[in-house]
This record gives structure tokens, C-alpha cells and sequence, in this order.
């Protein structure tokens, strides 16, 4: 399948199955690191990227005020009683993934709605 004539939603729903495909490895770091340079690739060259993920995230799902970037509200919306300081086991590094990919597809899902 030619990955121009996906959606950006098909594409990133691709990457959320097998990220390491994409990588060579999964974790949360490297996965926002794709995601971020996936963002800035796209808004570059004229797509809407990630834009507007982070404000959904604080509206439909944390639902208070943050100062983090999009992928510190998603840890914070997975994992609410992690300290941000003490180092992530693979348990909530998988956790943290799962909730990231799911929710992005609802954000882009509801976006390609709102056409």
C-alpha cells in the first residue's frame, strides 16, 4: 500500500500496530520522538499534523490545566500517580503507549468527522 494515499489517521493507525517497525524499537521516547518529527513533517509540508491534539487532550480527557507538551499530558492521563521523576517500567511504558495510541485515533477520528 503506498502510504501517500493514506489518511493521516490510516497512517498513524499503522505505526500505533507495529512501531517498531517504523523504528527498530518501542518505547514511549522513541515513539513521541517519531510522532513529533512525523507533527513538523506534516504541518511543513501543508497537513494538519498533530495540531490542535494537545488542547483535546486537556479538554476531553484531563480535563484541568497543564504545562506539558502533548506527550506529558498523555503520562499524565495513563499513569496519574507517577511522579515524572522516577524512571517508567516497561508495565507503564506499555501503558502510557496504549492509552497514547488510543486516544490519538479518537482525536484524528474525530477530526476527520468534523471534515
Amino acid at each position: 500500500m503506498d502510504p501517500n494515499s493514506l489518511t493521516e489517521r490510516e497512517y498513524l493507525r499503522q505505526f500505533a500496530a507495529r512501531p517498531g517497525m517504523f523504528i527498530g524499537f518501542t518505547t514511549v521516547r522513541g515513539v513521541t520522538c517519531f510522532l513529533d518529527g512525523y507533527d513538523y513533517a506534516a504541518r511543513r509540508s501543508g497537513g494538519q499534523g498533530l495540531d490542535g491534539f494537545r488542547d483535546w487532550l486537556l479538554a476531553n480527557r484531563l480535563r484541568r490545566e497543564s504545562s506539558f507538551a502533548w506527550s506529558g499530558v498523555i503520562k499524565q492521563i495513563a499513569l496519574p500517580d507517577w511522579d515524572f521523576v522516577t524512571d517508567l517500567n516497561r508495565e507503564q511504558e506499555t501503558r502510557i503507549l496504549e492509552v497514547l495510541f488510543d486516544l490519538l485515533d479518537e482525536f484524528l477520528a474525530e477530526r476527520e468527522s468534523a471534515g
